[in-house]
């Protein structure tokens, strides 16, 4: 069980509070988690933690290991060094590229810091786990992650190092795996239920780490003006359907063919410098939809090229597209790249006739299936200065393949329950992500057990994270006023803060210890301000660094013999006797978990 700081006085505690954050800070929660003396910066990126930070940091920590004890998982303590080798084996040592942070010993051998642990609980179990008698297996842990980010911002929700909560399991086939996948995405629902965040679970890219399916979890805020979410999220107001932006298909509502009667002739159209949708639409008096809009992509050798087709109206989802390729290393081609394949200038190219300049490329047509169900499109002509109008799919341009490669709208309709004018698109902070990696890993790393019929077969796996230290700053962000954080009792630093106005007063000092020794006897987690400072000092205190209840204590009181009771999060105060306080205490703090 973990040892959480269950009281304390300030005078005796570090609590470094600030009337202004620094500058740099460009998030709410960064500002507040300065103010409230949580946080300080060393380098980009990169921030200490003080004792009022990681009170709150540990408690999450704490929630998060009990229910992931309760689904079985195991608890483990990996390197943060990690050598090359076993990241060559996945493949990944390039593949991570600049963001991984990279190192040499003295002896010129070459390891990273680690950002992530697939490789190295693989290697465990390959070694260790050997019959199928002995699984699932799930384990866990918690440390310091390191991404060498190429723009730290947002405080400590996108910073190089972080900490994170890790899981893997092992199962001997993929029934196995969901089914434990599924225990695992119910213990994240109650974990975050429990810190008091408003989240929601969506379909989500599964990127570097890969696998063939993963959700993430996101802390949203029902009005997001100003809310730093750095995903966007898209859900269906009508069925529930939620999906991360990069992640949610689109509905194909392409007709079988073209109506022949419908096509007209081929007509290529002067178009002078007009090199964007926007300019020749302009020009033409057509809509953005009536164009197909072609755009030049390129793996890292630049041998094989790729001509991705969408509708003029829509956008290419790079994410959609590298996985139909089944390439993370496909990028946008530049001006002077497409010109040197094509001897086309950007904004000119199109589909039909298109050529490359040399054969030494291998050359392969993709299409939207917005870009195929065009009657009569516009697109260029392969040619510098024009256009084509009236361009027909089959009848004038075939492609390799047809799939959903673009990013979803607001006007699509939704994937699941295929209603219109029901999708929503919010901000959202990624506190979580869960992946089933079937036998990625375990593949490319021989990492095998024996069956009941003593055969070698591949673990089935998955794959856990959550951000612990990215947990703290999304409730921030989503619980504050003009006047500081508001904690959830879960999470707070400490659930009662005791304000006497006066502590050098005797009554007050005696009536303030009194109520002090008596809610640490009843196991509460209490801070009493001794500090010998003005109350509106104190008062501003406690409402920055957010505790759930105050307890006032003034001269003026104890001539009533009562004391004040201040709730945080909704503002409403009480006056009860000084001998009912501890009953009230614990009524209040039953009330607050329902508020």
């Amino acid at each position: 069980m973990l040892i959480i700081q269950k009281f304390m006085k300030i005078t005796n505690f570090y609590l470094p509070t600030l009337k202004e954050a620094p500058a740099e800070c460009d998030t709410v929660s960064s500002k507040l988690m300065f103010r409230a003396g949580m946080i300080r910066k060393l380098a980009s990126g990169i921030y200490k933690w003080l004792p009022l930070g990681l009170l709150v940091l540990k408690k999450v920590e704490q929630i998060i290991r009990e229910e992931m004890s309760n689904i079985g998982g195991l608890e483990v303590w990996l390197p943060h060094i990690l050598p090359r080798e076993i990241w060559d084996e996945t493949g990944r040592w390039n593949l991570y590229g600049k963001e991984l942070f990279r190192l040499k010993d003295r002896k010129e051998a070459e390891f990273c810091l680690s950002p992530t642990a697939e490789e190295v609980i693989t290697d465990l179990v390959r070694y260790e786990l050997r019959s199928y008698k002995n699984l699932p297996k799930m384990f866990y842990q918690f440390g310091v992650k390191f991404r060498d980010e190429i723009r730290p911002r947002f405080g400590v929700i996108r910073a190089r190092e972080f900490y994170m909560k890790d899981a893997y399991s092992f199962h001997i086939d993929e029934k196995d795996a969901e089914e434990y996948y599924n225990k695992v995405y119910d213990a994240y629902c109650k974990i975050f239920q429990r810190c008091g965040l408003n989240f929601v679970a969506v379909e989500a890219a599964t990127g570097a780490i890969g696998g063939k399916f993963s959700h993430e979890f996101m802390v949203i805020k029902e009005n997001d003006e100003g809310f730093v979410g750095e995903e966007t999220i898209v859900f269906c107001s009508n069925c529930g359907y939620a999906a991360n932006v990069e992640k949610a298909e689109c509905v194909n509502e392409t007709k079988d063919l073209i109506d022949k009667e419908m096509q007209k002739n081929l007509e290529e159209v002067y178009t002078p410098q007009m090199k964007t949708v926007q300019e020749v639409s302009n020009f033409l008096n057509e809509r953005y939809e009536k164009f197909i809009k072609t755009l030049v992509y390129v793996e890292d050798n630049f041998k094989n090229v790729y001509l991705v087709l969408v509708a003029g109206n829509y956008e290419v989802n790079e994410i959609k597209l590298k996985d139909v390729l089944s390439s993370g290393n496909i990028q946008l081609a530049d001006s002077e790249l497409v010109e040197k394949i094509f001897s086309v200038p950007v904004g000119f190219l199109g589909p039909v006739r298109i050529k490359l300049k040399d054969n030494s490329y291998n050359l392969k047509i993709i299409a939207d299936y917005s870009a195929i169900n065009i009657p009569n499109a516009v697109s260029g002509a392969n040619k510098k200065d024009f256009h084509l109008k009236n361009i027909n799919f089959k009848r004038d341009f075939d492609v390799d393949m047809i799939s959903d490669i673009r990013k979803i709208t607001k006007n699509d309709l939704c994937p699941k329950c295929k209603s219109k004018n029901s999708l929503k698109f919010s901000k959202g902070i990624e506190v979580g992500h869960t992946f089933k990696l079937g036998t990625k890993y375990s593949k490319s790393m021989n990492a095998t057990f024996l069956d009941e019929n003593n055969k070698e077969k591949y673990f089935f796996m998955g794959c856990y994270g959550i951000g612990v230290s990215r947990i703290v700053a999304a409730f921030i962000e989503q619980s504050y006023d003009e006047d500081g954080i508001i904690w959830h009792p879960n999470i707070a630093p400490f659930l009662i803060y005791i304000l006497p106005i006066d502590y050098n007063d005797t009554d007050i000092k005696n009536v303030a210890d009194k109520i002090y020794k008596e809610l640490i006897d009843k196991n509460f987690e209490v801070l009493l301000d001794d500090r010998d400072e003005r109350p509106g000092v104190k008062f501003k205190d406690a409402d920055l660094i957010g505790i759930p209840v105050r307890i006032t204590i003034s001269k003026k009181l104890l001539q009533g013999n009562s004391v004040e009771l201040y709730i945080r999060k909704n503002k409403s105060k009480i006056i009860v006797n000084i001998e009912n306080v501890i009953d009230k205490i614990f009524e209040t703090v039953a009330m607050i978990e329902k508020i």
